[in-house]
């Protein structure tokens, strides 16, 4: 456990203390004290003066961990919030009924006080916000985590959304992700059931987003970029941002009337909305985001998309946004051909390609878990194939085989599950293998181009000669300073030094018999000396020596055989 006290050493520091009670506390009072205990909060707390309640609320042991976790969760604010909402996202490694449970974390808080947001306004304009907006609603149109919302109008009678930060958010969220990212380690190095989470890599990858969702300059160069790359769809627009205005806790953007596609799910208000039409226009808008651009709106759950009174669809919230790399889109198509053409070895590479340690992987058991899904789709129609159902079995295969999907893909699969739900949703017979297959077709058809292949070849080619000199330069410079090293990886040394350790030592052994039989040898020639039997004493006792060491270099030897 010395790993895990120096860790705790540095949450017991003074500025994290009290919100680590906090945390341990709302733990405990969920009826998850087990973990509590695990991650050795006691050993800091308690030497510290801070006193731990023990008892469980009553009903605690009539949920499942999983709602005891996100009711935890919600008690412990937006931080949190925010971590199993993540948590939710990754059906690679949390189970399907946690996904469902941590999906249900809401964002609705209560708002902050209009006082409090009109002096941040301030401080940040230098000027009071009435001054630049005539007309502001002191009532928030939503109340989320980060930021919450108003509606105003400017001065020459543009309706605009300002999206505020909350004030002394960025304190409390940088202190969670410290304790989160001590726990982390804790959790990697103490609990072995747990490590294959990847915890500190998934509280790293967490800390970066959350920090983006902080920073609503960030979301303003997304939300530019969207509209960019939505400028020529149809159907499908993004709303303007107010350059002049915007900073890290002001967001200034157009207002979109309308009704979110979230509240007309529920309502069935406005009448008259063509749901299929719908669903086709914002399917093929981000799917040319995400196999075109390689940079998407990774968040389009219902309560994000609004219906404009013209027809067309509002994209809004685009804080999180996803990126995929060509080489990366490429790797995806390969792995549902892969799939849907019976193609066990493509399957098995493309996963083992998004793995970082193959050796830990049972390659047998995942070639045999990929003939598993292949075979399920042997034989049916590619319009009969649904992809959200190819897309969850192949979820399932990587997370019984213990693999981990890199961020960004990760991010691809759970949009892909979103926008079929939300296109069913809009229409029963959406279907989004049919709206994927053109760009997948497309990215086949570019990747086997031999003008593609001539593209990519000249640009890794122009990289190659514009880096070498850099790299040349570099390894000339440290092979003067005596700083070069050769890092050479031979696998099973360690097995072939273990053996060669175990021949020397029955060589010697072998060695050590030979001169006792050759001394008794000796001795049995000298009449003089103490007697056993008629025999030399001291020659009897090597005799005996010689004998006992060659039984145990020949059991040696019998055994080495037998492996």
């Amino acid at each position: 456990m010395g790993g895990l006290m120096s860790v705790l050493d540095v949450l017991s520091a003074a500025r994290d203390l009290g919100r680590l009670q906090d945390i341990a506390s709302v733990l405990i009072r969920h009826g998850l004290g087990d973990l509590v205990r695990s991650l050795g909060l006691t050993r800091v707390l308690e030497p510290a003066g801070r006193v731990l309640r023990w008892e469980a609320v009553q009903h605690a042991g009539q949920l499942t961990t999983a709602e005891r976790v996100r009711a935890a969760f919600e008690e412990l604010g937006p931080t949190f919030v925010k971590f199993g909402q993540l948590l939710a996202s990754r059906a690679d490694l949390v189970p399907e009924d946690w996904v469902t449970e941590l999906s249900k974390l809401q964002e609705e808080v209560e708002p902050v006080a209009w006082d409090a947001v009109a002096a941040q306004l301030e401080e940040d304009l230098g000027a009071p916000p009435r001054e630049l907006w005539p007309s502001i609603d002191p009532t928030p149109l939503a109340a989320g985590s980060i930021a919450q919302v108003h509606r105003a109008t400017l001065a020459t009678g543009e309706e605009v959304v300002l999206k505020v930060r909350r004030p002394d958010i960025r304190a409390v969220v940088e202190a969670d992700l410290r304790l989160l990212a001590r726990l982390a380690e804790v959790v990697e190095a103490e609990l072995p059931d747990l490590r294959r989470y990847r915890p500190k890599k998934l509280v790293r990858a967490f800390g970066r987003t959350l920090r983006d969702e902080l920073d609503l300059g960030v979301e303003a160069r997304n939300t530019l970029q969207l509209a960019r790359q939505l400028a020529e769809q149809q159907g499908v627009v993004v709303p303007g941002v107010y350059d002049d205005w915007t900073c890290e806790r002001l967001l200034v953007v157009d207002f979109l009337p309308g009704t979110s596609v979230g509240k007309w799910l529920t309502t069935g208000e406005p009448a008259g909305v063509d749901g299929p039409a719908l669903a086709r226009a914002g399917a093929d808008a981000l799917l040319n985001m995400v196999f075109v651009d390689g940079f998407f709106h990774a968040d389009p759950h219902p309560g994000n998309l609004i219906l404009l009174p013209d027809g067309r669809l509002g994209l809004i919230d685009c804080g999180m946004v996803g990126r995929l790399s060509e080489a990366r889109r490429g790797e995806f198509v390969a792995l549902l051909a892969g799939a849907l053409k019976r193609d066990e070895r493509a399957v098995v590479d493309a996963l083992l390609g998004w793995t970082e340690d193959e050796d830990a992987v049972d390659q047998d058991q995942l070639a045999s878990d990929a003939r598993g899904l292949i075979d399920r789709y042997h034989g049916a129609p590619l319009n009969e194939v649904r992809m959200s159902e190819v897309l969850h079995d192949v979820l399932d295969v990587v997370r019984e085989n213990g693999l981990y999907l890199p961020t960004d893909v990760a991010s691809l699969l759970r949009v892909l599950l979103l926008l079929d739900g939300v296109g069913r949703q809009l229409d029963p017979a959406f279907d989004l293998t049919e709206r994927v297959r053109p760009f997948v077709q497309r990215l086949v058809r570019d990747r086997g181009s031999w003008r593609r292949a001539l593209v990519r070849g000249a640009h890794d080619l122009g990289a190659l000669a514009s880096e070498a000199p850099r790299d040349l330069r570099e390894l000339l410079s440290k092979a003067r300073r005596g700083r070069l090293r050769l890092e050479l990886e031979l696998r099973h040394l360690d097995d072939f030094g273990v053996r060669l350790d175990r021949g020397a030592n029955r060589l010697t052994m072998g060695l050590v018999t030979s001169a006792l039989i050759i001394g008794t040898s000796i001795a049995l020639t000298v009449d003089s000396g103490p007697k056993v039997f008629g025999l030399p004493a001291f020659a009897l006792l090597s005799f005996l020596s010689a004998a006992a060491l060659g039984i145990v270099v020949l059991v040696s030897i019998w055994r080495s055989a037998r492996r």
